[in-house]
């Protein structure tokens, strides 16, 4: 008998030295160590990538300062629940683009996942003593988390775009982040400042740009938004786990990472364009009765539609049913998949 073994044993009352310990079991503080744990890295992960936040936020910044202005003449405005009157355009794209940003974080999410399986890092996390279920929603709460936070920071953007501050107004709100971008400039080609100095640099220009914006909410007497963006949060957070539980369903279909962009795109926007986030489907369906039925059948349109109502502090039920049972068959694929014993992953050799 090796030494190993024989520490590992315990004399049991009788005698029987062939009586092993049991591991501890998993107490609560250890679930929520691991769950913040897994939560903090992926906050960590997209702190440390500025690209990936500049990227989340400009395709709908696009969206919203070029098309919405151009379809603000083409489509006029919409009359169309939960809106009691007429809105302008860029109103009622606002929970499309939110949508937007959640759907494009959650692949990006996925597509960490599948990073993560190549290099082998997914294997040393799902050989944790915790419950691989569980790993996978902490997986996924990192990634809401995240995506909530870019959803905050565009939402702020569009209260002061709906305000109208006039140049001077925008010039002070971007006055640091100009300045941050000129910095950054020059240093790409010189390489003048170290990046620990840059780093400084961007929280002095975030700390400015928070107090040039506290400053214009006073000085041009701003009202509260139009819209509750503290309601909007539980369908934000909804949205988000159903889209991330589809994005973490395909991480476990893809097993390479050059594979995993064409799927993104495949599946990206045909959901997105194929939905209510640009259009109402009151006149999808007088246009076109098939692409109107394709919308319904998308839990991407009843996802925005739950944004949209909860704009308004209202709570779309059908929108919200299909959303959790979409949330519920997603992320019961995903756990299903990645079962070493019974998913996609042991076909495919493993998680790691």
């Amino acid at each position: 008998m090796t030494t190993l073994s024989a520490t590992n044993q315990q004399r049991s009352p009788t005698g029987d030295r062939n009586t092993y310990d049991a591991p501890p079991p998993l107490g609560v503080h250890a679930y929520v160590t691991c769950l913040y744990g897994i939560v903090w890295r992926e906050v960590l992960r997209y702190m440390h990538q500025r690209e990936r936040f500049l990227s989340a936020l400009v395709r709908p910044l696009i969206w919203l300062f070029i098309f919405a202005a151009g379809f603000r003449q083409a489509l006029g405005v919409q009359n169309t629940p939960p809106y009691d009157g007429a809105v302008l355009y860029e109103v009622y794209v606002l929970p499309g683009l939110i949508g937007m940003i959640l759907l494009f974080n959650a692949m990006q999410s996925s597509l960490s996942m599948v990073y993560d399986r190549e290099t082998g890092a997914m294997r040393t996390l799902l050989v944790s003593p915790f419950p691989r279920w569980f790993l996978l929603v902490s997986k996924l709460v990192g990634g809401v988390a995240v995506a909530a936070i870019q959803v905050y920071v565009f939402l702020i953007i569009f209260y002061f775009w709906e305000a109208d501050l006039g140049s001077t107004g925008y010039a002070l709100l971007l006055g640091p982040l100009g300045a941050l971008a000129v910095l950054a400039i020059v240093n790409a080609f010189g390489k003048l400042f170290s990046q620990r100095t840059m780093a400084g640099a961007l929280v002095a220009a975030l700390l400015a740009t928070a107090a040039m914006m506290l400053a214009v909410v006073f000085a041009w007497g701003l009202p509260a938004p139009s819209m509750n963006y503290l309601a909007v949060l539980p369908a934000v957070l909804i949205a988000g786990f159903m889209l991330g539980s589809l994005a973490l369903l395909l991480s476990s279909v893809v097993r390479q990472l050059e594979n995993f962009a064409g799927v993104m795109n495949f599946v990206i926007f045909p959901m997105f364009f194929a939905s209510s986030a640009l259009y109402p489907l009151a006149r999808i369906e007088q246009s076109s009765p098939v692409l109107y039925h394709i919308c319904l059948l998308n839990p991407f349109t009843h996802a925005v539609e739950l944004i949209r109502f909860a704009l308004y502090a209202r709570i779309d039920w059908i929108s919200l049913g299909i959303v959790l049972l979409c949330t519920a068959i997603f992320l019961g694929g995903a756990i299903y998949a990645y079962n070493p014993s019974k998913g996609l992953i042991a076909r495919r050799g493993g998680p790691g």
